[in-house]
């Protein structure tokens, strides 16, 4: 799964990197949760790659209520394409969360370290996920955002059985806008020598706490033998 990630990277980076004609505001943060407005690129409907903030939760347009959105944080890559809650974006509105890292627990006896996934080259990644528009009660209309996961590399399967689809950069024009045919070889865990991850502060887990430190190594607990130096 993923419940939390990291995106640092100002604006203007993000602009360079993804090739966005259009970037909404936002400022860097090191704790983001499901449930609040995160950063999402998408294709316009006139062809621009734009950044716009979309409410992390999907809501499928379907839906008699918003509140299905806490329970639909990620989609299950496997199943994504039949699942009702998914396929529609599945086939039609896909998007690229951008995203320094990511945080996953590991389970160590009666406590869950929180371990940091960030790519080894310090660059922001893409993580894959799918997008909806969810007509309010006043008519407004509500947009929301899922990240697609799947099961673990080599770097995450110590930590965790799951990890965020993360989509190359010669491939992120094909997960935004190519047929479903065309992605299926995407929906897979990145290579393991892209990724890095060690242990940091439990106090990650308080979504109150947002702050540079959330990401510094623990370094009295790196001794897993599986961590890339």
């Amino acid at each position: 799964m993923c419940g939390r990630f990291v995106l640092k990277a100002p604006p203007a980076e993000l602009i360079t990197r993804f090739g966005l004609d259009e970037c909404a505001d936002y400022g860097a943060r090191y704790n983001i949760p499901p449930g609040t407005d995160i950063p999402v690129i998408r294709h316009s409907p006139d062809g621009k790659r734009v950044l716009h903030l979309l409410r992390w939760g999907l809501v499928p347009h379907w839906a008699k209520d918003s509140t299905i959105g806490a329970k639909l944080n990620n989609a299950r890559g496997e199943s994504a394409a039949e699942k009702p809650s998914f396929r529609d974006a599945f086939k039609r509105r896909r998007c690229l969360v951008p995203a320094s890292g990511f945080f996953e627990w590991k389970a160590e006896g009666k406590v869950k370290q929180p371990y940091y996934i960030n790519p080894k080259d310090g660059k922001p990644m893409a993580m894959g996920g799918l997008w909806e528009s969810w007509k309010m009660p006043d008519g407004n209309l509500l947009r929301t955002v899922c990240i697609v996961t799947v099961g673990p590399n080599a770097v995450m399967e110590p930590i965790h059985d799951r990890m965020p689809v993360i989509v190359p950069p010669d491939r992120w024009q094909d997960w935004l806008m190519g047929p479903v045919e065309a992605i299926q070889s995407l929906v897979a865990p990145c290579r393991a020598e892209l990724l890095q991850a060690w242990p940091v502060s439990r106090r990650v887990s308080k979504t109150t706490d947002d702050d540079p430190g959330l990401i510094e190594p623990e370094e009295d607990k790196i001794s897993h033998p599986s961590f890339p130096d």
